[in-house]
């Protein structure tokens, strides 16, 4: 399972209007990060930010200047999020605005199927919160001294340890599913191919002639019902 933990900084709150001036991501496959990522600054294209965005993520109009557009890293884009689930924190505004610069170019919406909204599953699993991203790595003790500002590939990379406690933790992503392919000895856990070689000799026997002896006494004792019964003699060592 491939997933594209994202986020987005803006010159303002209105999708219509306002424009992405970054956009991050990180790649997990399997609720693991491979270690590949997205990042650009882009160029609004002559909208100013808002003071009130610049509060929040420090992106000034001077550090856009001779940025790419949305339209100049699109294909990258795409192609990084191509077959992914996206996962956001209030993914609705950043889809929002995914999608409105998406139909400038043309490009189809994300399907809504695709994405995962962070804040919603921290609102039903703390619902009495606060469910914020620094809130939420404070509770899982994820170290978030870095963000003094909002900065999308860093809030990415936060959100991805987030949301693996989200939803279970990093064990959840080892997985019990087992998928047996044609040879018995080779096995798939999670899309890793594990193989199960035979021992080249059977291992030395741990138990002694009198625990063995104590231990098939026992199975008589208990009659016919002994569990044991039920796999044989051979199963006793």
């Amino acid at each position: 399972m491939r997933e594209i933990i994202f986020d987005t900084e803006t010159t303002g709150l209105d999708a219509r209007d306002d424009r992405i001036i970054e956009i991050g991501g990180v790649e997990l496959v399997n609720r693991f990060p491979t270690g590949r990522t997205f990042h650009e600054y882009i160029n609004p294209e002559g909208r100013k930010v808002h003071a009130e965005a610049l509060a929040v993520h420090g992106i000034s109009d001077a550090q856009l200047v001779g940025k790419p557009t949305f339209g100049q890293v699109s294909a990258e884009f795409l192609e990084f999020i191509d077959g992914a689930r996206l996962v956001a924190h209030n993914a609705s505004f950043d889809i929002a605005f995914v999608n409105a610069e998406f139909a400038r170019l043309g490009i189809p919406s994300v399907e809504p199927g695709l994405v995962v909204d962070t804040l919603m599953l921290a609102r039903r699993k703390h619902p009495m919160g606060p469910n914020s991203l620094d809130a939420l790595c404070r509770r899982y003790g994820i170290d978030n001294s870095r963000r003094t500002k909002h900065g999308a590939l860093l809030d990415s990379e936060l959100l991805a340890e987030v949301y693996i406690e989200l939803v279970g933790g990093k064990q959840a992503a080892l997985g019990l599913e087992i998928v047996v392919e044609q040879t018995p000895s080779r096995v798939q856990v999670e899309g890793i191919a594990v193989v199960i070689e035979a021992r080249p000799r059977p291992l030395a026997q741990r138990l002694s002639d009198e625990e063995l002896a104590a231990h098939a006494a026992m199975i008589a004792g208990i009659g016919e019902k002994a569990i044991w019964n039920r796999f044989g003699s051979d199963n006793a060592s």
